[in-house]
C-alpha cells in the first residue's frame, strides 16, 4: 500500500569540492593542505637551466668564442634538453596523481574555518542521514552571514536537509516509536519551510495512533467480555489506519491474542460444563483445563475464580460425605483436591474436623471428650477455627446430657409399663436448645410407641373376639371397641383398617341380598323394578358405589330400548324423510349400549331403502334424487354408493 507521508524523495546532493584557484583565507606551510582548498601548498620550484648556471665559476663568458664553444657542442645540448623534458614531465605527472588532502572534520577549529570547509564537512555529515547528523550540517553552515556567496546555497542544502529530518520523523512514527517521532519533528530548525509543516504532521500522526489505541482497546474489552467475534472484527479496523506498524506488527500481535483468547474461552466453557454436571471426576478435568490458561490471557481472572469454584465444590463433597458420616469418603476427595486451588490450609482444618467429628460419633462422653480435643488443635487465625469452636461448644452441652440418654435407654429395654414411663421421663430432661434433643426425641417417640401399644393391643383384641360371630351385631360392637383407638395412639391405623373390614362384612349382610334382588330383576327385563331395589341400598354402604354403576347401566338400557323403538315407530312411515328421522333416532343409542349393534343394522337397512327410492325418483326428477340421496348418513354402506350417485346426476344436468 503506498501512502504519501508529506516528505517527497529527493536525492541527496554530491558534497562540494573545495573550488581550484581560490585564495585561502588563512595561510598554509608547504607541504599542507590548505584549509580552503584542501589542497597542499608547494614552494616555487628552480629552473634547473638557471641552477645549472648558477653554478659556474666566475662571470658569464660573453665572448663570441664562448658561445660558439657551447653550441659546436651539439651533443651537449641535446642531453641537457632531454633532461629538463624528463624532469618537467615527471613533475607534472607528479603534480597530476597528487590529489589534496580529506580535512579532518572533527578535528577542525570551527571559528577559524572558510566558508567552503563547513559547507564540505556539512555535506559529509547530511550524508549519513541520520537526525543528529543532519541536525550538525544545519549548525555548521547556518552560521554563514545572509550577504555571503554562499548563502543561497546554503539555504536550499539547508531546506533539503530540514525534509530528510521530518522524513525520519515520519519513519519514526510508521516504525511504532510516535515519540520519538515528535521529539525529531520538533528538533527542526525555524528558518525552514519544513518547520512549518511540525505541528500540522505531529497532530495527524496523534489522531491516527489515538484512533488505533481506540480501536486496539475496544478489542481489548471485547476479549475480556469474551466476544471474539467483535474482537476480530475491531482487528480488522487496524487494517485501514494509516501507519505501518499498526497495520502489521500490532495487528499480527492482536490477531494472535485473540486465537489464544477464543481457544481459553472454549477451555473455560468446556469447564463450566463438567462443573455443572458434578462429581470428582469431571471437577478434577475441569481444574486440568482452566489452569492450562496463561496468565496473560484475558479469561485468566475468570479462569482462577473457576478454580477456586471448584475447589470449593469439592470441599462441598467432602461435607457431604461426612455429613452421611462418612470419613474415608470425605477424607479421599479432599486429598484429591489440587494445589492451585490455593485451599491447602481449609483442606488440614477439614482433616481436623472431620477426624473430630468422627469420635464424637461414638455417643459416648469419652468420645464426645475425644472429639473436644481433637477439635482444639485448630488454634485462632485458621480458617476453620470458627467452625470448631461452636462444634466444641455444641459437644460441652452434649456432655452434660449424654448420660440421661443413656440412662433413658437402660429403663427402656426392659419393656415394663413403669420402666418406660421413667425412661420417657428421663429422655424428655434434654432440652430443646441441646444437640441431642432430637435424639432425645426420638427416644421419647420410641418408648412412647411402646407403652401405647401395650395399652391398646388388649382393646383391639377384644373387637377382634367379637367380629368372629361374624353376625351383625357382633361386627358393630366390634366396631365400637375398635374405636376407643383415638388417632394419636401407635394401634390407630390397625384399629382402622379392621373397622373397614368389619363394616364391609355387615354391608354385605344387609346390602348383598337387595342388590342380589335387583339383579334378578334385571335378567327378567324388569328394568324399572330392578334400579328401584338398587336404589335402597344406603349411601354408608360399602355396596352403595356397586349399586349406583349399575342403576346407571340399566337406566341406559331403558333409554336405548325407547330410542331403538321411537325409530321403528318412525320408519314404518316408508318415506325417505321418516326413513332419515328414523336414522337420527337409532343413532342415539349409545355406544356402550347392548343394544347398539341392533341399532346399527336398522340404521343400514334405512339407508338402503333411501337409496332404492333415490335411484327410482331420479326417472323423473333427478334433481329430487340428488336430494334424497343426500339424506343418506357417513359411516353406512349406502353412503359410497349414494356419493356415486350424485356425482353422476350432477352431471347430467350440468352441476
Amino acid at each position: 500500500m503506498t501512502r504519501d507521508r508529506g516528505i517527497p524523495n529527493r536525492r541527496i546532493p554530491k558534497p562540494l569540492q573545495p573550488q581550484p584557484g581560490r585564495r585561502s583565507d588563512n595561510s598554509s606551510s608547504p607541504g599542507q593542505p590548505n584549509p580552503a582548498s584542501g589542497r597542499p601548498t608547494f614552494p616555487p620550484q628552480p629552473d634547473p637551466l638557471k641552477q645549472e648556471t648558477s653554478h659556474q665559476d666566475g662571470p658569464p663568458d660573453d665572448r663570441p668564442e664562448a658561445k660558439w664553444k657551447y653550441l659546436r657542442n651539439w651533443k651537449l645540448a641535446v642531453i641537457l634538453g632531454l633532461v629538463m623534458t624528463t624532469g618537467l614531465t615527471a613533475l607534472s605527472i607528479g603534480f597530476l596523481f597528487k590529489l589534496p588532502a580529506v580535512p579532518n572534520c572533527p578535528s577542525i577549529f570551527w571559528p577559524l574555518a572558510s566558508a567552503s570547509l563547513r559547507m564540505h564537512c556539512a555535506q559529509l555529515a547530511a550524508n549519513k542521514q541520520t537526525v543528529n547528523d543532519l541536525l550538525e550540517a544545519i549548525k555548521l553552515v547556518n552560521s554563514l552571514p545572509p550577504d555571503h556567496p554562499l548563502h543561497n546555497e546554503v539555504n536550499r542544502f539547508v531546506e533539503q536537509w530540514a525534509e530528510d529530518i521530518l522524513r525520519l520523523a515520519d519513519e519514526a512514527f510508521h516504525a511504532g516509536k510516535l515519540k520519538e517521532a515528535i521529539d525529531v519533528a520538533r528538533k527542526i530548525p525555524f528558518n525552514t519551510s519544513a518547520h512549518d509543516q511540525i505541528e500540522k504532521r505531529i497532530e495527524k500522526w496523534q489522531s491516527i495512533w489515538a484512533e488505533a489505541e481506540a480501536i486496539y482497546g475496544r478489542a481489548e474489552d471485547s476479549l475480556r467480555k469474551q466476544n471474539w467475534r467483535k474482537a476480530s472484527s475491531e482487528a480488522a479496523r487496524l487494517l485501514s489506519i494509516d501507519n505501518n506498524f499498526w497495520q502489521t506488527t500490532k495487528y499480527q500481535e492482536l490477531t494472535e491474542i485473540i486465537t489464544a483468547t477464543r481457544q481459553d474461552i472454549s477451555k473455560l466453557a468446556k469447564a463450566k460444563d463438567l462443573i455443572d454436571r458434578g462429581g470428582v471426576t469431571n471437577l478434577l478435568e475441569a481444574v486440568k483445563l482452566v489452569s492450562s490458561i496463561n496468565e496473560k490471557s484475558y479469561v485468566y481472572q475468570e479462569a482462577q475464580e473457576t478454580v477456586a469454584k471448584v475447589g470449593q465444590e469439592m470441599m462441598d463433597l467432602a461435607q457431604a460425605r461426612l455429613d452421611r458420616k462418612d470419613l474415608s469418603g470425605a477424607l479421599d476427595i479432599i486429598s484429591k483436591i489440587p494445589p492451585n486451588t490455593k485451599l491447602q490450609r481449609e483442606i488440614e482444618d477439614f482433616d481436623v474436623i472431620a477426624r473430630a467429628q468422627s469420635k464424637a460419633w461414638g455417643g459416648t462422653v469419652a468420645d464426645i471428650e475425644a472429639a473436644i480435643a481433637q477439635a482444639e488443635n485448630l488454634q485462632l487465625g485458621r480458617p476453620y477455627y470458627e467452625k470448631a469452636q461452636k462444634l466444641i461448644a455444641r459437644w460441652q452441652l452434649e456432655k452434660s446430657d449424654v448420660a440421661q440418654l443413656e440412662r433413658a435407654r437402660q429403663l427402656a429395654q426392659s419393656g415394663k409399663s413403669d420402666d418406660l414411663a421413667a425412661a420417657i421421663a428421663q429422655a424428655s430432661l434434654v432440652p430443646s436448645d441441646n444437640p441431642r434433643s432430637k435424639e432425645a426425641k426420638q427416644l421419647v417417640d420410641q418408648v412412647s410407641s411402646q407403652m401405647q401399644e401395650m395399652q391398646d393391643r388388649p382393646i383391639l383384641d377384644q373387637a377382634t373376639q367379637l367380629a368372629n360371630s361374624g353376625d351383625v351385631n357382633g361386627l358393630q360392637s366390634a366396631i365400637d371397641e375398635a374405636k376407643r383407638i383415638t388417632s394419636r395412639r401407635t394401634l390407630y391405623g390397625e384399629a382402622q383398617d379392621k373397622i373397614g373390614q368389619w363394616r364391609s362384612q355387615i354391608a354385605r349382610l344387609q346390602d348383598q341380598p337387595i342388590l342380589d334382588q335387583a339383579d334378578t330383576l334385571a335378567d327378567a327385563g324388569d328394568l324399572p323394578s330392578a334400579i328401584g331395589a338398587a336404589q335402597r341400598v344406603s349411601s354408608s354402604s360399602t355396596l352403595y358405589d356397586n349399586a349406583q354403576a349399575k342403576v346407571q347401566n340399566w337406566q341406559n338400557r331403558i333409554q336405548a330400548e325407547r330410542n331403538l323403538q321411537a325409530a321403528r315407530d318412525a320408519a314404518n312411515g316408508g318415506t325417505p324423510d321418516a326413513l332419515s328421522q328414523a336414522i337420527g333416532l337409532a343413532d342415539g343409542v349409545p355406544g356402550a349400549s347392548s343394544l347398539r349393534s341392533e341399532a346399527n343394522q336398522a340404521i343400514s337397512q334405512w339407508s338402503q331403502q333411501i337409496l332404492q327410492a333415490a335411484i327410482a325418483q331420479a326417472e323423473t326428477d333427478v334433481a329430487g334424487a340428488i336430494a334424497t340421496a343426500q339424506k343418506i348418513p357417513p359411516r353406512t354402506e349406502a353412503y359410497a354408493a349414494a356419493q356415486l350417485q350424485i356425482q353422476a346426476w350432477k352431471k347430467t344436468i350440468g352441476r
